[in-house]
């Protein structure tokens, strides 16, 4: 739930075509939770855990090239993501598999990969999209959400995603002025 795959993009004049990228997964919880985090870093064996105190937050983040092909890749496609997620995973793949061809230090293959960042996430910032005026963002993959959710995903699902709560309001109706609302909720994106 609170994980995202990605590629960072910058200007940097000292790379071929004046661009570095910045491939990676990473997960962001809040700072209680970092227990979690390295239990899922010691899972994987690669990546760096930072913290950000003004944010109340910790973060998970593999950006190497190596380590996102031979580690989360290969966990992902044994146990795939059943969210339109996993668009952003195969895309996130296929940027991979163009930088380890190095392809991306052609012009060619620069575009390519602005256009696979391009429908990633949030897309590109305008000030990308200043510089590469005309890129088409590739198709997103299609992914069709299961009718039938096993258990233990649900629960998983839910631990990223679901709220339990319970709200005191005002109610003119108890007779102590006040009422209670029990809470379960999950939120998600509206593509999802």
């Amino acid at each position: 739930g609170e994980g995202s795959f990605f590629i960072s993009m910058s200007s940097d004049n000292k790379r071929s075509g004046g661009w570095s990228f910045r491939p990676g997964f990473g997960i962001e919880l809040h700072v209680k939770d970092i227990v979690l985090l390295k239990q899922i870093q010691s899972f994987f064996g690669v990546g760096n855990i930072t913290l950000n105190t003004k944010r109340k937050a910790a973060q998970y983040r593999v950006g190497s090239i190596e380590d996102l092909m031979n580690y989360i890749i290969p966990h992902f496609e044994k146990y795939p993501l059943l969210t339109k997620k996993s668009g952003d995973f195969f895309l996130l793949k296929s940027g991979l598999e163009l930088m380890r061809r190095k392809e991306h230090l052609t012009e060619d293959g620069l575009k390519k990969l602005v256009a696979i960042k391009a429908s990633i996430n949030t897309g590109l910032s305008d000030t990308i999209l200043e510089r590469f005026p005309g890129i088409v963002p590739v198709e997103r993959p299609q992914v069709e959400i299961p009718t039938a959710f096993d258990p233990n995903w649900l629960a998983g699902f839910t631990s990223g995603e679901g709220y339990f709560g319970a709200i005191v309001y005002k109610s003119r109706t108890s007779k102590l002025g006040k009422s209670v609302l029990l809470k379960f909720q999950l939120t998600q994106n509206n593509r999802d």
